[in-house]
């Protein structure tokens, strides 16, 4: 019985694998199928891994629509739609700022952090899981390697004419 030997630019077949070391696409295929596996995951909570982010920072402090949009990453359309979404769900609320009037905060709901309560438990699940593939030690390194390209060179988007869309 011959074993199939993996080198960097082949599959387990032989076949080239043109994406081998393309840190985008690598990054992009992590992320998606995490996910994905996230949104399974959170279906019977009635809530979406990106609601459950918008939450989660929202119990963090009195934060607007606009700042919570930045700190997570989201355009300004999809954090609307989030918040219509989580309200009518009775999961967050937009109330008037105590700081400027014209301004609102999202404020989450009893119903919501303890949506937030079950879905860090389904997160950390999913995580640990995934990290498991690897070696504690590696799986350490890479979760804090990819904290610090997310705080530092990773953190802001480049301006661009065309904005990439970011898979749904």
């Amino acid at each position: 019985m011959a074993i199939a030997v993996r080198d960097d630019t082949k599959g387990l077949a032989g076949a080239e694998k043109p994406l081998a070391g393309n840190l985008s696409w690598l990054l992009a295929q992590a992320s998606h199928v995490m996910v994905t596996e996230m949104t399974r995951a959170f279906e019977d909570m009635g809530v979406a891994p990106r609601g459950h982010c918008v939450l989660s920072t929202a119990q963090a402090g009195e934060y607007t629509q606009k700042e919570l949009a930045d700190m997570i990453g989201l355009d300004k359309t999809t954090m609307v739609v989030t918040i219509d979404e989580l309200e009518r769900a009775g999961l967050a609320e937009r109330v008037p700022s105590t700081t400027d009037r014209r301004a609102r905060i999202i404020r989450v709901t009893p119903a919501g952090k303890r949506a937030v309560a079950k879905g860090e438990v389904v997160v950390e699940e999913i995580q640990r899981d995934v990290l498991a593939a690897l070696p504690a030690r590696e799986a350490k390194g890479f979760v804090e390697t990819l904290e610090r390209l997310v705080e530092g060179r990773l953190s802001t988007p480049a301006a661009c004419s065309r904005a990439p869309r970011r898979r749904s």
